[in-house]
């Protein structure tokens, strides 16, 4: 093959493009590695001090405990919005009461909820104590004392919860989105610890994935891989990201996301920070808010995320949908970085800074780009003649067969641990799975998260579909 002469500028060039690229595979997975075994050390030592903590817990039983509100935000949710909320009514909780926001639904969400939980007008007032849309009408419903809906004009899913924390009545409230399911005893699992440490402000339980399971009685009761590869790929992702990820900034004393689809926090932090910001990533923005705030002051304070709650969602089954979620979930993430950016490098906010928000201004806002030129770099650099052939070998090395290690060791550490799927047929699809991840699946993510990096300014939903349980 003839190649082009090429001056020794260009090639220098060419040749410290392809270190750079190099550089970034070993930085993500080396992280990614890090954090796996980091969640190996923090899972142990969980699970002793759940251990320890037995004997305790059970001195404080239920007449210890703090009253939660359960706050649900629901905009187009009338498929999926009265099976959610009869699970939250079985909920093992002493006392709890559920806020429900329709969020200027244009389907009948509202229409439903009056039908089957035989609502009536309620004359509860409403402080404002943080800004959200008009609120139209208040509800509550004629079976259960407990259960409130708010009416309100659209303002979005932040806006939707601020409202619910105006109408809620009790110290700490658990948020979670109206397509997911909470096993019965997830939240007294998430609030027991806000008895057990003052200095807890917020926590997280771990969210899984609801497709392809079996629901009865609003509640999960046969736990399945979906059949559809693009969602049994979500399900990989959600073991990783959870077990593996924010196992991990566990342990560093760094997590930043608290999943919008199930935490629990305390109040009046909460409105301490005026409460959630209107943005596609409000879940990522509160947590960094709060963050600043508890620094900026000097209060001590914690945020964990806890494993043994869990909550079941509904991911994404058409491939339009999914391109619209991580488009979605990508332009939150870096609105949240620019606006709190004085986090970036900041000594003041430790190891926050250093870790965390570094992690995701270098690797998950500025990854995608650097990935995506690898992957266009090939074969330019081949047909120029400048193409390292053990850049090339190395490459797949570290950016596929590492990743597809790291898939590996997530799945064997959730099983180990939690052994949610019992099947060894659905144990040995995640793993074949971890390698049918980076043939194509992973290719179109990368290319939504780049497309989202230059239009993050865009502040649209989508259109959100859903299914029956």
């Amino acid at each position: 093959m003839n190649h082009i002469i090429l001056s020794p500028t260009v090639i220098y060039i060419a040749y410290f493009i392809q270190g750079i690229i190099f550089l970034y595979f070993i930085a993500i997975n080396s992280t990614y590695t890090l954090l796996i075994f980091s969640a190996l050390k923090d899972i142990v030592q969980h699970s002793y001090l759940s251990t320890t903590r037995s004997a305790r817990r059970l001195l404080l039983s239920d007449s210890y405990y703090k009253p939660v509100s359960v706050i649900v935000p629901a905009y187009n949710e009338a498929e999926v919005v009265s099976n959610s909320i009869k699970s939250l009514l079985n909920l093992h909780y002493p006392e709890f009461e559920i806020i429900v926001i329709n969020d200027g639904s244009s389907d009948d969400t509202i229409g439903i909820l009056k039908r089957d939980f035989k609502l009536q007008p309620y004359t509860k007032p409403v402080r404002l104590q943080v800004p959200h849309a008009p609120i139209k009408a208040v509800y509550v419903s004629g079976d259960y004392a407990n259960l409130i809906v708010v009416d309100k004009e659209n303002g979005g899913k932040a806006d939707a919860i601020n409202a619910g924390i105006n109408v809620s009545s009790y110290p700490i409230f658990c948020s979670i989105d109206a397509d997911s399911l909470l096993e019965p005893d997830a939240v007294l699992k998430a609030s027991k610890l806000f008895i057990e440490d003052d200095e807890l402000i917020a926590t997280g339980g771990i969210v899984r994935v609801i497709n392809g399971c079996k629901v009865k009685d609003g509640a999960v009761s046969d736990i399945e891989l979906p059949e559809k590869t693009m969602e049994a790929i979500q399900v990989l992702e959600y073991t990783r990201a959870f077990l593996s990820g924010r196992t991990g900034w566990n342990l560093l004393k760094s997590l930043l996301i608290i999943s919008g689809a199930f935490g629990v926090f305390r109040k009046d932090m909460v409105l301490a920070v005026n409460g959630y910001r209107k943005t596609v990533g409000e879940d990522m923005d509160l947590v960094m808010r709060l963050h600043r705030h508890c620094l900026d002051n000097k209060i001590p304070y914690k945020i964990f995320f806890v494993p043994d709650p869990v909550c079941w969602t509904q991911v994404p089954y058409t491939l339009s949908i999914l391109r619209r979620q991580r488009n979605r979930w990508h332009r939150g993430l870096i609105d949240c970085l620019r606006t709190n950016r004085v986090m970036i490098l900041n000594p003041k906010y430790g190891k926050v800074s250093l870790f965390a928000v570094s992690y995701f201004v270098f690797v998950e806002v500025v990854g995608p780009i650097l990935e995506l030129m690898g992957y266009i770099s090939i074969p330019i650099f081949y047909l120029l003649g400048v193409l390292n052939t053990k850049f090339l070998l190395l490459l797949i090395a570290v950016a596929i067969l590492w990743g597809i290690s790291i898939n590996i060791a997530a799945v064997f550490l959730d099983n180990f641990n939690y052994r949610r799927y019992r099947k060894n047929s659905d144990i040995l699809r995640l793993c074949l799975l971890s390698v049918v991840e980076f043939f194509g699946y992973r290719e179109i993510m990368l290319l939504e998260r780049v497309k989202a990096t230059f239009s993050f300014r865009e502040t649209s939903w989508g259109k959100q579909e859903r299914k029956a349980h």
